[in-house]
């Protein structure tokens, strides 16, 4: 086994998808979930961004133009958890969601976080969390990370909005 250990700053930088239909792939990144275009690789890529970055999100047809789901059970990309700085911003995006009627496949409350599950229109998971601060993660009496699944409570998140 090596003894050689990723750089503690380490982040994923992007990640790039398959779509089938790039104009109603950027309706739903850009348009619903707020995503800027950075820029166009003619009609079959857009690269998308928060807050100006070169791209947090790639969508491209190369290989996938009007082409079905990926089978649910195959191996693959599960989600791609997109990561809100406050809680009050996942309050946000969740009352935009429940206002568009876009349907919501799961909530929970993980100890770490707080998370919100949909499917993009390919059927890509996409998971929309905050991240509690980190000296309120649970531990054990060890002092070991548990984090957990139970419900997310949807009213309190919400009431950040008021």
């Amino acid at each position: 086994m090596s003894n050689y250990q990723i750089p503690a700053q380490t982040r994923i930088g992007h990640v790039h998808l398959k779509v089938s239909d790039l104009p109603r792939a950027m309706a739903f990144y850009c348009d619903l979930l707020g995503f800027e275009l950075i820029t166009m690789y003619g009609d079959q890529a857009a690269f998308i961004s928060a807050g100006g970055y070169h791209h947090h999100i790639g969508l491209n047809t190369w290989h996938s133009k009007g082409s079905a789901p990926a089978p649910e059970r195959a191996p693959g990309l599960y989600h791609t958890a997109i990561l809100y700085p406050e809680r009050k911003d996942l309050a946000a995006i969740l009352q935009r969601l429940i206002d568009k009627k876009y349907d919501i496949t799961g909530a929970a409350d993980h100890g770490v976080s707080e998370a919100i599950y949909l499917n993009d229109p390919d059927q890509n998971g996409v998971e929309l969390y905050w991240d509690r601060p980190r000296e309120q993660w649970p531990l054990d009496a060890d002092g070991n990370l548990t984090m957990y699944t139970r419900q997310l409570d949807i009213r309190g998140l919400l009431n950040e909005l008021k």
